[in-house]
Protein backbone atom coordinates (compact mmCIF):
# COMPACT_ATOMS: atom_id res chain seq x y z
CA UNK A 1 0.00 0.00 0.00
CA UNK A 2 1.20 3.44 -1.00
CA UNK A 3 0.19 6.87 0.28
CA UNK A 4 -3.64 6.66 0.56
CA UNK A 5 -4.15 4.14 3.27
CA UNK A 6 -2.77 2.18 6.41
CA UNK A 7 -2.51 -0.92 6.88
CA UNK A 8 -5.08 -3.31 7.83
CA UNK A 9 -6.62 -7.01 8.78
CA UNK A 10 -7.32 -8.76 5.58
CA UNK A 11 -11.38 -9.24 4.92
CA UNK A 12 -10.50 -12.51 3.02
CA UNK A 13 -13.45 -14.10 4.93
CA UNK A 14 -15.25 -15.52 2.34
CA UNK A 15 -14.83 -18.58 -0.01
CA UNK A 16 -13.07 -18.66 -3.33
CA UNK A 17 -10.17 -15.93 -4.55
CA UNK A 18 -10.64 -12.47 -5.93
CA UNK A 19 -9.80 -11.70 -9.44
CA UNK A 20 -8.63 -8.36 -10.72
CA UNK A 21 -8.62 -7.83 -14.32
CA UNK A 22 -7.58 -4.31 -16.07
CA UNK A 23 -9.18 -3.65 -19.37
CA UNK A 24 -7.27 -2.58 -22.00
CA UNK A 25 -6.45 -2.84 -26.04
CA UNK A 26 -3.15 -5.42 -26.86
CA UNK A 27 -0.31 -4.06 -28.89
CA UNK A 28 1.83 -1.06 -28.64
CA UNK A 29 -0.02 1.08 -30.43
CA UNK A 30 -2.25 1.14 -27.55
CA UNK A 31 -0.16 0.31 -24.72
CA UNK A 32 0.38 3.79 -23.69
CA UNK A 33 -3.08 5.06 -24.08
CA UNK A 34 -5.78 6.77 -21.87
CA UNK A 35 -7.80 3.60 -22.59
CA UNK A 36 -4.79 1.45 -21.38
CA UNK A 37 -4.66 2.77 -17.75
CA UNK A 38 -6.52 -0.14 -16.40
CA UNK A 39 -3.82 -2.67 -17.85
CA UNK A 40 -1.15 -0.23 -16.63
CA UNK A 41 -3.04 -0.35 -12.66
CA UNK A 42 -2.81 -4.23 -13.20
CA UNK A 43 1.16 -4.16 -14.04
CA UNK A 44 1.82 -1.60 -11.11
CA UNK A 45 -0.06 -4.50 -9.06
CA UNK A 46 1.91 -7.65 -10.42
CA UNK A 47 4.74 -5.82 -9.68
CA UNK A 48 3.75 -5.15 -5.93
CA UNK A 49 3.38 -8.95 -5.72
CA UNK A 50 6.53 -9.35 -7.28
CA UNK A 51 4.45 -12.07 -10.04
CA UNK A 52 4.72 -13.10 -13.23
CA UNK A 53 1.80 -13.49 -16.00
CA UNK A 54 1.30 -16.33 -17.48
CA UNK A 55 -1.33 -17.45 -20.46
CA UNK A 56 -4.48 -18.98 -19.43
CA UNK A 57 -6.87 -20.92 -21.55
CA UNK A 58 -9.02 -18.28 -21.23
CA UNK A 59 -7.57 -15.56 -22.76
CA UNK A 60 -6.03 -13.62 -20.54
CA UNK A 61 -2.74 -12.97 -18.74
CA UNK A 62 -2.80 -13.89 -15.24
CA UNK A 63 -0.70 -14.50 -12.09
CA UNK A 64 -1.58 -15.90 -9.11
CA UNK A 65 -1.00 -13.78 -5.82
CA UNK A 66 -1.22 -12.41 -2.58
CA UNK A 67 -3.05 -8.91 -2.49
CA UNK A 68 -4.46 -7.34 0.25
CA UNK A 69 -3.70 -10.36 2.38
CA UNK A 70 -5.97 -12.25 0.38
CA UNK A 71 -5.93 -14.74 -2.96
CA UNK A 72 -5.88 -13.31 -5.66
CA UNK A 73 -5.85 -14.26 -9.34
CA UNK A 74 -4.55 -10.80 -11.52
CA UNK A 75 -5.11 -10.33 -14.86
CA UNK A 76 -5.09 -8.22 -18.16
CA UNK A 77 -7.05 -9.21 -21.32
CA UNK A 78 -5.81 -9.71 -24.34
CA UNK A 79 -8.67 -9.31 -26.85
CA UNK A 80 -9.58 -5.51 -27.74
CA UNK A 81 -11.54 -3.70 -25.49
CA UNK A 82 -15.07 -4.27 -26.94
CA UNK A 83 -14.36 -7.89 -26.95
CA UNK A 84 -13.08 -8.51 -23.23
CA UNK A 85 -15.91 -10.03 -21.64
CA UNK A 86 -15.64 -13.16 -23.40
CA UNK A 87 -12.48 -13.68 -22.14
CA UNK A 88 -12.79 -12.40 -18.58
CA UNK A 89 -15.82 -14.38 -18.36
CA UNK A 90 -14.21 -17.71 -18.86
CA UNK A 91 -11.44 -16.30 -16.02
CA UNK A 92 -14.08 -16.09 -13.62
CA UNK A 93 -16.01 -19.22 -14.44
CA UNK A 94 -12.56 -21.39 -14.56
CA UNK A 95 -11.95 -20.26 -10.66
CA UNK A 96 -15.67 -19.97 -9.95
CA UNK A 97 -15.55 -16.87 -8.93
CA UNK A 98 -18.59 -15.01 -7.66
CA UNK A 99 -19.00 -11.79 -9.52
CA UNK A 100 -19.23 -9.97 -6.34
CA UNK A 101 -15.48 -11.36 -6.19
CA UNK A 102 -14.65 -9.54 -9.55
CA UNK A 103 -12.86 -6.14 -9.38
CA UNK A 104 -12.26 -4.63 -12.57
CA UNK A 105 -10.08 -1.25 -13.65
CA UNK A 106 -11.13 0.55 -16.69
CA UNK A 107 -10.49 4.02 -17.92
CA UNK A 108 -13.73 6.50 -17.04
CA UNK A 109 -14.17 9.80 -19.15
CA UNK A 110 -16.85 11.41 -16.75
CA UNK A 111 -13.91 11.61 -14.11
CA UNK A 112 -11.58 14.28 -13.91
CA UNK A 113 -7.68 13.01 -14.71
CA UNK A 114 -6.27 11.63 -11.95
CA UNK A 115 -9.55 11.39 -9.63
CA UNK A 116 -10.30 7.53 -8.71
CA UNK A 117 -13.95 6.17 -8.21
CA UNK A 118 -14.82 2.78 -6.51
CA UNK A 119 -18.75 1.72 -7.76
CA UNK A 120 -20.16 -1.40 -7.27
CA UNK A 121 -22.56 -2.51 -9.93
CA UNK A 122 -24.69 -0.35 -12.05
CA UNK A 123 -24.27 0.53 -15.48
CA UNK A 124 -21.88 0.79 -18.47
CA UNK A 125 -22.38 4.74 -19.26
CA UNK A 126 -21.23 3.26 -23.06
CA UNK A 127 -18.26 1.80 -21.78
CA UNK A 128 -17.46 -1.06 -24.70
CA UNK A 129 -15.49 -3.10 -22.00
CA UNK A 130 -18.02 -2.90 -19.58
CA UNK A 131 -20.62 -3.97 -21.73
CA UNK A 132 -18.80 -6.95 -23.27
CA UNK A 133 -18.60 -7.92 -19.53
CA UNK A 134 -22.23 -7.76 -18.63
CA UNK A 135 -22.90 -9.89 -21.55
CA UNK A 136 -20.89 -12.18 -21.02
CA UNK A 137 -21.13 -12.33 -16.84
CA UNK A 138 -24.95 -12.30 -17.48
CA UNK A 139 -24.87 -9.70 -14.39
CA UNK A 140 -24.12 -6.22 -13.93
CA UNK A 141 -22.90 -6.93 -10.08
CA UNK A 142 -19.48 -6.74 -10.11
CA UNK A 143 -17.09 -3.99 -8.73
CA UNK A 144 -14.92 -1.13 -11.06
CA UNK A 145 -12.25 0.89 -9.86
CA UNK A 146 -12.98 4.01 -12.07
CA UNK A 147 -9.61 5.56 -13.09
CA UNK A 148 -10.37 9.13 -14.14
CA UNK A 149 -8.99 10.13 -17.49
CA UNK A 150 -11.44 13.41 -18.36
CA UNK A 151 -12.98 14.30 -21.06
CA UNK A 152 -11.60 16.33 -24.35
CA UNK A 153 -11.26 19.78 -24.77
CA UNK A 154 -12.95 21.91 -27.77
CA UNK A 155 -14.42 19.70 -30.62
CA UNK A 156 -11.87 16.56 -30.01
CA UNK A 157 -13.74 13.42 -30.20
CA UNK A 158 -13.85 11.18 -27.23
CA UNK A 159 -12.77 8.11 -29.39
CA UNK A 160 -9.93 9.48 -29.98
CA UNK A 161 -9.33 11.36 -26.66
CA UNK A 162 -9.68 7.83 -25.12
CA UNK A 163 -6.78 6.01 -27.92
CA UNK A 164 -4.62 9.50 -27.40
CA UNK A 165 -1.44 9.01 -25.20
CA UNK A 166 -1.18 10.74 -22.26
CA UNK A 167 -0.52 14.51 -22.24
CA UNK A 168 2.96 16.06 -20.69
CA UNK A 169 1.39 17.43 -17.92
CA UNK A 170 -0.81 13.81 -17.37
CA UNK A 171 2.84 11.99 -17.65
CA UNK A 172 4.08 13.48 -14.71
CA UNK A 173 1.06 12.65 -12.83
CA UNK A 174 0.22 9.29 -13.89
CA UNK A 175 2.77 7.27 -11.53
CA UNK A 176 0.96 8.49 -8.18
CA UNK A 177 -2.81 7.66 -10.54
CA UNK A 178 -1.70 4.68 -10.87
CA UNK A 179 -0.15 3.77 -7.51
CA UNK A 180 -3.56 5.30 -6.02
CA UNK A 181 -5.80 2.98 -8.87
CA UNK A 182 -3.93 0.16 -7.44
CA UNK A 183 -4.44 0.76 -3.53
CA UNK A 184 -8.27 1.21 -4.20
CA UNK A 185 -8.26 -2.09 -5.55
CA UNK A 186 -6.20 -3.69 -2.71
CA UNK A 187 -8.16 -1.50 -0.20
CA UNK A 188 -11.79 -3.20 -1.39
CA UNK A 189 -9.96 -6.75 -0.73
CA UNK A 190 -8.77 -5.54 2.20
CA UNK A 191 -12.09 -4.18 3.60
CA UNK A 192 -14.64 -4.51 1.47
CA UNK A 193 -16.37 -2.72 -1.14
CA UNK A 194 -18.85 -0.27 1.30
CA UNK A 195 -15.73 0.49 3.57
CA UNK A 196 -13.64 1.23 0.29
CA UNK A 197 -16.06 3.54 -1.25
CA UNK A 198 -16.61 5.53 1.66
CA UNK A 199 -12.81 5.81 1.96
CA UNK A 200 -11.87 6.34 -1.57
CA UNK A 201 -14.99 8.18 -3.28
CA UNK A 202 -15.21 10.61 -0.42
CA UNK A 203 -11.61 11.27 -0.59
CA UNK A 204 -12.18 12.36 -3.93
CA UNK A 205 -14.66 14.48 -3.62
CA UNK A 206 -13.86 18.39 -3.64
Amino acid sequence: MSRLFGRSRSSDHEEGRWVVVGLGNPGDRYAKTRHNIGVMTIEQLLERAAARFKRHKSGCLVAEANLGGARAVIARTTSFMNESGRSVGELVRWYKTDPRRLIVVHDELDIPFGEIRIKEGGGTAGHNGLGSLVSHLGTKDFNRVRVGIGRPRGAKEAGDHVLAAFSSSERKELEFVLNDAADAVERIIEAGVERAMNEVNTRATP
